[in-house]
């Protein structure tokens, strides 16, 4: 019943209405009833939230969860409570920290909804009424004035100055002029002049629209659509973790069987014994305190991002943002600062640059680089107060921020002014208006008729430059009016419209002073061309020093705007971003194959004129080939693209909820540069996740070797125990490992490459690394407890001995770790983090309590040592560190890259 003959922005007024079956007195209120029973709401759809319990649940489904629970299980069966009650305790905190921090995104949804209005005015039954958005059905009338939300899709059927912001869903950074005459069917959203969107905000005039789509059949709820149907991605570590969780399950449970099978079979243990034994290398070989450290780790770096002002919202997004290799970056108010500036001003004799950006009036007019003050009555004068008079906006300066309340370009023109010492004010009090005749999309001009005090009148004219050249005859010159040159100011306009400049021209005419009312009869071709003003969001001066340091990083930095390709270009120029040349529309997007658009993407920057759903396929379409994607984007027509990237950031300032919601990363600040510094610590915490890994797995790895060789050799005696094992792997993780978290950042790290994609956690080097230190710690502790069991029988000292001698061995260990390859005999390798020092003083308390407080003997199987015991067990432990650093050296000498 509603379908269109073309696009509903393709359709005549008249076409609309007969499509929709309806008239310009409205529908009566038995159709309206009848369309809203059958057709529904005006809402969008309340997202499927998961219920509390499921989602806690959830936090448990991964596979080294699946690994501790096992052995908290046996365990238990065993009886060893305290074991099973530290492991239950670790299982718990992991979800609880899960369930907190993440399954936020759905709540996108809800701060879509929250950008539709309560209230819509409506002609229904012939007359104007009030209605709640929710009862507004296809064919409804809707009357639209400055201030409003638009309440759902319309066709507009009159307009008198209308414009309206779109920038929540196209990202232009200015109001749109919009008019009633049909635009061709190919035309992106932002050239829809035809078309009001639902969500979107009216800034000036007054316009009536008739509801063409309502709910989710509206470009908002096509957002909507899109955001429910993403799935968020699992971050690098999650998918590495997930991988090393399966090898590492299957290790320990071959090396398990395959241990008990041996001591039953060919050693011809009991296989109650055989048992007990296979269960000690599982749990020697399981890193209980990892998924905590890893968790720890990833907390102390959400607090490192946020005095950086980037809030993460999702636990694991702090290590993704270390890989990045690709930012894909709204332009409005991300890159730039969302303030229309005036850079360029021309004149018949010359080209002048203003200074400074924003709506700050600091600045100051030059020619080339030389600063000018020109007369009172010099052309470039003229042509700056025009532009202040014939001007609706008022600017001004609120809590040290200055601000515009109007049209952002008549907003940058009074800026423009008083950089020239010109204050609107005073000449308003000078010049006092008149009449006008205001802005309108059919004419395309603002007049404004002024008197001074000496007896002179004026009229202003301010608008689009070729209708305002249309209308003059004369041009100002330094030496008076001249002759008007078409081609000059034709040509003019061409060169600012490549440099991605909005263009404003503004002309006078002398008028009558007994004349107090204007019209348009009065507006001829009389008038004097006065200058052409080149308007632009200028970028924010720290994103082009973010950019760059993007670029030395091996950061790609991809603009994708609804904005002009001219000015997209323009602006990438001043950013200093890679490749400035060429640019892809949505229009040649949606042409191309995903195998083109990602050979494309690989060199192509800038993506001008697209929607969401070209921004996702974009995204869609790199992460197919490997790579990492942040999205930063403020407004509801990126939270689509922000759910779907690797790492959505977005704007905390300026930016909707519907962003912030879609969002992994909110910037606190609003500034491009914040994601530089938040890369450069998510690379900090996956390097002390590699440590806190390169130190933990090495102990498992010898205490599993400890329990395979006794086996292998036929030992009467296992030298540990499993409460034992696992006394020493947490104690030790909740000091030395966590320590660890706490490195600075080492030096150059963002002068190296992103780390790929589908690197292992564990590279060759480390898994070296983890072996070599393996074989000295079960070297070192399985001869010392053989050397005292020869020299004492007794097991339990044997025992004590072997766990302390395990301990000191990490003690020293810990600072090998410290650096991958740098060596740590120096100042800073010692005493550069005070949190190791720390930690190994509360590791040395808890193991004399191990050792010497009658309940840890009871509960661990300890014994007293004498005195003497001690310095053997430090100097053979440190040993791995002596072995460790002339790994180091080696390493350095023959594998290490050049400088």
């Amino acid at each position: 019943m509603y379908e269109p003959p073309h696009p509903w922005h393709h359709c005549s007024v008249q076409q609309t209405f007969k499509a929709v079956d309806s008239q310009p007195e409205g529908l009566d209120s038995a159709e309206a009833k009848r369309r809203l029973e059958n057709h529904g709401a005006n809402k969008l759809p309340d997202s499927q939230k998961r219920s509390v319990i499921f989602r806690f649940i959830s936090q448990f489904n991964n596979l080294l969860i699946y690994v501790l629970l096992a052995v908290m299980i046996i365990t238990g069966f065993l009886g060893h409570w305290l074991d099973t009650g530290v492991i239950a305790g670790v299982v718990l905190i992991n979800a609880i920290i899960g369930f907190i921090q993440e399954g936020r995104a759905e709540e996108a949804l809800k701060a879509i909804h929250s950008m539709l209005s309560p209230n819509a005015e409506v002609i229904r039954d012939g007359q104007q009424q009030t209605i709640a958005v929710e009862n507004l059905v296809v064919g409804d009338i809707v009357l639209l004035q400055a201030g409003d939300r638009i309440p759902a899709d319309l066709r507009l059927s009159l307009v008198k100055g209308l414009q309206i912001s779109e920038a929540v869903l196209t990202g232009e950074s200015v109001a749109i002029d919009k008019q009633c005459e049909p635009v061709e069917p190919q035309a992106e959203l932002a050239s829809r002049t035809s078309m009001a969107f639902s969500g979107t905000l009216v800034t000036h005039g007054l316009g009536t629209g008739i509801v063409v789509a309502t709910g989710t059949q509206t470009a908002l709820g096509q957002i909507s659509e899109l955001v429910s149907k993403v799935t968020p991605t699992d971050t690098p570590l999650l998918r590495q973790i997930a991988i090393f969780g399966r090898w590492l399950t299957a290790t320990i449970l071959v090396l398990a069987t395959a241990t008990f099978s041996f001591g039953v079979l060919i050693r011809g243990y009991p296989a109650s014994e055989m048992f007990l034994a296979a269960v000690s290398l599982a749990v020697a070989a399981i890193p209980e305190g990892l998924p905590a450290i890893m968790t720890i780790t990833l907390a102390i770096g959400v607090e490192r991002m946020a005095k950086r002002q980037a809030v993460i919202r999702r636990l694991p997004a702090v290590e993704t943002l270390g890989s990045v290799n690709v930012i894909c970056t709204d332009k409005t108010g991300t890159l730039t600062r969302n303030e229309m500036t005036v850079r360029t001003i021309i004149t018949t004799d010359r080209q002048y640059t203003l200074t400074g950006t924003g709506y700050d009036p600091h600045g100051f007019l030059t020619i080339g680089k030389q600063t000018t003050f020109p007369e009172a009555n010099h052309p470039i004068s003229l042509a700056i107060r025009a532009a202040v008079l014939c001007n609706d906006s008022t600017l001004r300066n609120e809590g040290n921020e200055w601000r515009v309340h109007g049209d952002p370009m008549e907003g940058a023109l009074l800026v423009a002014g008083a950089k020239v010492g010109l204050d609107a004010e005073e000449e308003k009090q000078n010049y006092p208006r008149t009449d006008l005749i205001p802005f309108e999309s059919e004419h395309r001009f603002m007049a404004t008729l002024h008197h001074s005090h000496d007896g002179h009148a004026f009229i202003f004219l301010k608008g689009a430059p070729e209708r305002i050249i249309e209308m003059c005859s004369q041009q100002m010159a330094t030496s008076g009016p001249t002759a008007i040159q078409q081609d000059f100011w034709s040509e003019m306009i061409e060169q600012q419209a490549h440099n991605g400049q909005r263009l404003l021209a503004v002309a006078y005419s002398p008028a009558n002073y007994a004349q107090v009312e204007l019209t348009f009869t009065d507006i001829a071709n009389q008038f004097i061309m006065l200058g052409l003003f080149g308007l632009i969001d200028p970028p924010r001066d720290e994103a082009i020093e973010a950019v760059n340091d993007c670029n030395q990083a091996g950061i790609r930095v991809k603009m994708i705007t609804g904005d002009h390709v001219l000015t997209a270009r323009a602006i990438a120029m001043q950013l200093g971003m890679v490749n400035t040349e060429e640019a892809l529309t949505g229009q040649q997007m949606d042409r191309l194959s995903d195998e083109e658009l990602f050979e494309l993407a690989g060199r192509i920057d800038i993506y001008a004129r697209v929607n969401p759903e070209h921004k996702m396929r974009l995204i869609n379409t790199l992460q197919q080939h490997g790579q990492i994607v942040a999205m930063t984007g403020d407004g509801v027509n990126d939270a689509p693209a922000l759910k779907c990237s690797d790492i959505g950031t977005a704007m905390g300032l300026n930016g909707t909820e519907a962003a912030k919601e879609a969002a992994e990363m909110v910037l606190a600040d609003d500034n491009f540069a914040t994601i530089t510094a938040a890369v450069e610590e998510g690379r900090a915490v996956y390097d002390n996740l590699q440590k806190a890994i390169l130190f933990i797995l090495p102990t498992n790895g010898g205490e599993a070797l400890i329990i395979l060789t006794a086996v292998l050799l036929g030992f009467q005696q296992l030298p540990l125990t499993p409460v034992q094992i696992l006394w020493v792997n947490m104690v030790t993780a909740v000091t030395l490992a966590l320590s660890l978290a706490f490195e600075p950042k080492e030096k150059r790290i963002m002068q190296r490459p992103p780390r790929p994609s589908n690197q292992p956690l564990l590279s060759n080097f480390l898994i070296w690394r983890v072996a070599f230190v393996a074989v000295i710690i079960m070297g070192g502790t399985l001869g010392l407890f053989q050397w005292e069991l020869a020299q004492n029988p007794d097991t339990e000292r044997a025992r004590t001995i072997a766990v302390n001698t395990l301990v000191m061995f990490e003690i020293f260990y810990l600072f090998n770790s410290r650096f991958f390859l740098e060596p740590i005999l120096n100042r800073q390798g010692i005493m550069g983090n005070y949190y190791i020092l720390l930690a190994i003083s509360i590791l040395c308390v808890f193991q004399l309590a191990f050792t010497y407080v009658p309940i840890m003997q009871v509960l661990f199987g300890t014994y007293a040592l004498e005195i003497s015991a001690w310095p053997k067990i430090v100097i053979i432990a440190s040993s791995v560190f002596l072995f460790v650093e002339t790994e180091k050296a080696i390493m350095r000498h023959f594998f290490a890259k050049p400088a």
